[in-house]
């Protein structure tokens, strides 16, 4: 039983270190998946850590200009209007704007999954009544969807995941679907259907690992697009309401001192451009990653490398 377990245990620690050679591989993917891995721990721990910080105002420090440390570390990205420090402002708004981005993409990525293998697998009339909800769906424009029923409804960050995952759902349907009518007729899944495979069992243990690496890769470019969203909805001042915080909404709430105190939406919205543009180069090295035609390129260049 041991040798079995350090067996396993080897070829774990194998897996992770060609993982880690292959994202060392590309410079730029490898800085993007730091950057985000210190995004996610400030996702976590951030308001544990500084949410009294953020919260504390100080009116003498009003608008205080960054990179001034006289009044402590806090305010090296300087304060805004109510003397609140900016850089603990961030690291506690980042827990919202991943929450809500993380939480609309998978729940889109869930139901558009389950609903894209049905429509792809089954040849019945259900699948085309799928399709036609996808279809419904698509036909509205998901930011102009999402302010119409945020107007109506409280602004709140349920509301908003909803909503945004809602929007989504059209994107993961469609990819499955045309992944899984394409993977349906390959030669393995014909083989498990001669051998007596149920439909769940050829759905789940042969077709969905093969859809996965795609859907892996788009799920992280539409986290970029669904931040942006949220970044969007917050700024039209339909999206989440203070006192909760996020990027967008304090980019919102700086707009107004822009000509006197740029810092005050420059901050936020670097850390939601730093933040897209390191997903869109994660998205790019996980496609070449997942791909096992184009898998060898990041291999040979982390051998080099190491």
């Amino acid at each position: 039983m041991s040798e079995t377990q350090t067996l396993t245990e080897s070829k774990e620690r194998g897996a992770f270190s060609r993982w880690i050679s292959m994202l060392w591989a590309d410079k730029l993917a490898f800085f993007a998946a730091l950057f985000l891995l210190i995004v996610v721990l400030c996702a976590l721990f951030g308001p544990l850590l500084m949410e009294t910080l953020a919260t504390k105002q100080n009116l003498r420090g009003r608008n205080a200009m960054p990179f001034d440390l006289s009044r402590g570390w806090a305010y090296v990205l300087g304060a805004d209007a109510l003397g609140r420090p900016l850089l603990a402002r961030i690291v506690v708004a980042a827990q919202n704007t991943i929450m809500v981005a993380a939480g609309a993409v998978l729940g889109s990525a869930v139901i558009g999954c389950g609903l894209g293998l049905i429509a792809g697998y089954s040849r019945k009339r259900a699948a085309q009544w799928i399709m036609r909800l996808g279809d419904v769906i698509m036909s509205f424009p998901s930011l102009l969807l999402a302010v119409i029923v945020l107007y109506m409804l409280e602004p709140s960050v349920g509301n908003i995941v909803l909503v945004l995952a809602i929007t989504r759902i059209p994107v993961y349907l469609r990819t499955t679907r045309a992944e899984v009518l394409e993977i349906r007729e390959r030669m393995f899944v014909q083989a498990a259907k001669v051998m007596g495979a149920s439909d769940r069992r050829i759905v789940f243990r042969h077709i969905l690992p093969v859809v996965l690496p795609t859907l892996v890769t788009i799920a992280t470019l539409d986290f970029a697009f669904v931040m942006l969203a949220e970044s969007s909805l917050s700024f039209l001042g339909i999206g989440i309401q203070a006192p909760e915080i996020t990027w967008g909404l304090m980019v919102s709430q700086g707009r107004q001192y822009l000509t006197t105190a740029w810092w005050l939406s420059f901050w936020p919205g670097l850390a939601i451009i730093l933040t897209t543009l390191s997903l869109n180069l994660l998205s790019n090295w996980l496609r070449i990653a997942l791909d096992p035609a184009q898998r060898w390129r990041l291999e040979m260049r982390g051998r080099k490398n190491g």
